[in-house]
């Protein structure tokens, strides 16, 4: 970039101005000279020269904007899980760079999805190198607050033209206890439950007993009424994705408000004796058990229609594909259309879960957000980036590609169905189960979320699946000392 600046008028030299004094000296102490005829007049002095303009600045660097995502932009398998994510940062980054091409250039460092977080606070606390920007999932947040691991961001947040279009809630969860803002949320994901609408002909149930009558007449026909994450995988990811809708539904919780676990309740031990009498009658389908060994293998029976209903978060659809109807009609793209076509055809609906009467369905929900950890190398750059997510233009596609559910900007809905009318009756039906169920966050009060999970599922799974004779209410009690133990 040139210098702008305009160049200042050249000063008279020292040289120049001690030779022009001693002149005007001698001139003085000299005899007056004889009068003479008129001498020519004199000459101008040459001109000085032209000041030259400054040499030009070196053009500005371009510096690395290093993110972690769980995406991998290098794999190109069709075939893969997270083709979706993988396919959006291939197509995104050259788009970014572009758009910075002067400033920033985009550099993704794909992480392992379980591990991100704790790989972040071991580098940050380490004094290691760290992302300029990670995504992450809200119940990451008060761990990071605690290990010093994120930056705050409220004052940069509140001054943003979109931050008065976020969802309250959105922002609610990137909120830490002492009032600040410590994230960016970008996409919320409730949990919704999918259906194959031949089996639920009349809608799916609204309460136990009517699922129980359901899934008998099911059961009549070969199929389960249901299958979902009910193995310990991933260090007890099914606490978050069926576990809490269950526990919820019922009434129960996980946690006494205060930070303590609290799961010896009646509304939990209610849940969990539900939960033993359909399995032990036969409604649920057996591979619901097996992602231990095989990961996301409880996906398998919705796909096939072996079993009647998946709940899960809403990003489900973009794996259970491809689909096999009851009625033998195939949904086999083999990629997140296959569920949005079924939806749109009428062959699969979305639901709320079912609840005892005279309570609400659960609804665990999760906000997919951004983070600036401490020790980022260019925290500019990350800032750069995220409003540049936040525009109409890029963010619908951030939130059908990497956030997988509703956009945290309000006004983005109508964006995103407009650029993808496949996806138009999912995003309707969603929003009318999300609306009929009461949608909280898993975790409550609990902060040391990853061991709470890890301590849940795994009792949970004992009491259904290991020891299905055990006292239920004895085995929470000590699960929720283990916990409390740590406090």
């Amino acid at each position: 970039m040139f210098d702008q600046r305009p160049v200042s008028a050249r000063r008279i030299t020292p040289s120049l101005a001690a030779f022009a004094a001693l002149s005007l000296l001698m001139a003085a102490c000299a005899p007056a000279a004889p009068a003479a005829p008129a001498a020519p007049a004199a000459t101008e002095a040459p001109a000085a020269p032209a000041a030259t303009e400054a040499p030009a600045a070196p053009a500005a660097e371009v510096k690395d904007f290093i993110t972690w995502y769980q995406y991998d932009e290098k794999n190109e398998d069709p075939k893969s899980d997270e083709r979706v994510g993988n396919e959006y940062l291939r197509k995104t980054i050259p788009l970014f760079n572009e758009a910075f091409k002067d400033k920033w250039r985009w550099i993704n460092q794909p992480q392992p999805f379980d591990k991100m977080a704790t790989s972040l606070v071991a580098a940050v606390q380490a004094g290691g190198e760290v992302p300029d920007l990670m995504q992450a999932g809200d119940s990451a947040i008060i761990p990071f607050i605690k290990n010093g691991t994120v930056q705050d961001l409220t004052d940069w947040v509140k001054a943003q033209p979109w931050f008065a279009d976020l969802d309250a809630s959105a922002v609610a969860a990137c909120t830490g206890p002492d009032g600040k803002i410590y994230c960016v949320p970008v996409a919320m994901t409730p949990q919704i439950v999918f259906a194959w609408k031949d089996y639920f002909p009349d809608g799916y149930p609204k309460t136990p007993e009517e699922f129980k009558k359901v899934a008998e007449e099911l059961k009549a026909k070969n199929v389960a009424a249901i299958t979902f994450f009910g193995s310990t995988a991933f260090d007890g990811e099914g606490t978050t994705r069926f576990t809490n809708t269950i526990i919820k539904s019922f009434g129960g919780t996980f946690d006494d408000g205060q930070g303590n676990m609290k799961l010896d309740t009646p509304e939990n031990v209610a849940a969990i004796e539900f939960l033993r009498e359909i399995i032990a009658a036969g409604y649920v389908h057996p591979r619901t058990w097996d992602g231990t060994t095989t990961p996301f293998v409880e996906e398998e029976p919705m796909k096939t229609a072996e079993a009647a209903s998946f709940p899960t978060g809403i990003f489900g659809y973009r794996y259970v594909n491809p689909l096999k109807a009851p009625s033998g009609k195939e949904y086999n793209k083999g990629n997140e259309e296959d569920m949005l076509d079924a939806i749109t055809a009428g062959d699969v609906f979305i639901a709320p879960f079912f609840a005892p009467e005279g309570k609400k369905p659960g609804c665990g929900t999760g906000v997919s957000v951004f983070v600036i950890p401490n020790g980022a190398k260019n925290p500019e750059a990350a800032k750069d980036y995220i409003n540049w997510i936040m525009t109409k233009e890029q963010n619908p596609d951030w939130v059908l590609g990497p956030g997988g559910g509703f956009p945290a900007l309000r006004s983005m809905l109508p964006e995103i169905e407009a650029r993808a009318p496949v996806a138009k009756a999912f995003y309707e039906q969603a929003a009318a189960a999300v609306a009929a169920s009461e949608c909280r966050p898993w975790y409550g009060s609990l902060e040391r979320r990853d061991e709470a999970k890890k301590i849940i599922q795994s009792t949970v799974y004992k009491l259904i699946k290991e020891d299905p004779t055990a006292d239920i209410s004895a085995t929470l009690k000590a699960a929720e000392e283990e916990y409390n133990k740590g406090n």
